[in-house]
């Protein structure tokens, strides 16, 4: 089971560093499936693994074409506040949740919903007439959206970011991708930081630390593809993984309920 975990880890961090959608959205659900882990456990190796996968892409991406938008910073305060409520809110629905199987048929179930929203989106993207926020406390509030969502899915981030910077802030795929792993760190650092003082759930560090090598030089390969690719075939690659994730989280669903 290991070595399918670390193997999805490095897939998905391949692919996450490319998109922007962080490679937890992966993860998660595919541990969902085939892990007999807790849902504050998984959620904890996913988010960790994802943490590792951003800093490294950050750091490779300096110097480059593509650079975060400015709105960024903004962005990433509300994420890290966000982070910090979707741990609250996790913690909340965990410890009222009677059997702790619903807690993963609850965050599947809103996984399922964001992945069609995000998929329709994409369908009909050239027909969306899309906004440009400027406005810093618009952008900080819809950062605190992406940080809630993706701290309380065990996410990293996800398809949502995507869709929002491109709609409400008219980024490019490109761009979006690279300034959503910006919002992720911040969200994912805070949610981290959240989890030392409070105490890790239950894990193996066996799994942990080959997760966190496989997110390492998934960044890696990941960063030095997106280069190379054009905002077209990011886009085609994003509504592929959109359908894959939809499918793997409705199995999720039938087997949680």
């Amino acid at each position: 089971m290991t070595v399918i975990v670390v193997l999805t880890a490095f897939i998905a961090t391949i692919l996450g560093s490319i998109s922007g959608i962080g490679g937890g959205v992966i993860i998660k659900p595919v541990m969902d499936a085939i892990c007999d882990l807790s849902a504050s456990t998984i959620s904890f190796l996913s988010g960790t693994t994802v943490l590792t996968m951003t800093i490294v892409s950050l750091i490779r991406s300096r110097g480059g074409e593509v650079r975060i938008d400015r709105r960024g910073t903004f962005l990433a305060i509300g994420g890290a506040v966000g982070g910090l409520l979707g741990k609250m809110l996790f913690s909340l629905v965990a410890g009222s949740a009677a059997n702790p199987s619903l807690v993963s048929l609850v965050q599947n179930i809103v996984m399922v919903i964001l992945t069609l929203m995000v998929l329709f989106y994409v369908l009909l993207k050239a027909k969306i007439r899309t906004i440009n926020v400027v406005n810093p406390v618009v952008s900080t509030l819809l950062g605190l959206l992406l940080g809630i969502l993706s701290s309380f899915l065990g996410i990293g981030g996800g398809p949502i970011n995507i869709m929002l910077l491109s709609f409400f802030f008219s980024m490019d795929s490109k761009t979006a991708a690279l300034t959503s792993l910006y919002i992720i760190f911040f969200s994912q650092t805070v949610s981290f930081i959240s989890t030392l003082i409070e105490g890790f759930p239950p894990f193996e560090i066996s799994m942990l630390l080959p997760m966190m090598v496989a997110a390492v030089l998934g960044a890696t390969i990941g960063r030095t593809f997106s280069k190379k690719m054009s905002s077209h075939a990011v886009d085609v690659l994003f509504s592929w993984m959109l359908v894959i994730i939809t499918l793997i989280s409705i199995y999720n669903c039938i087997r949680f309920a």
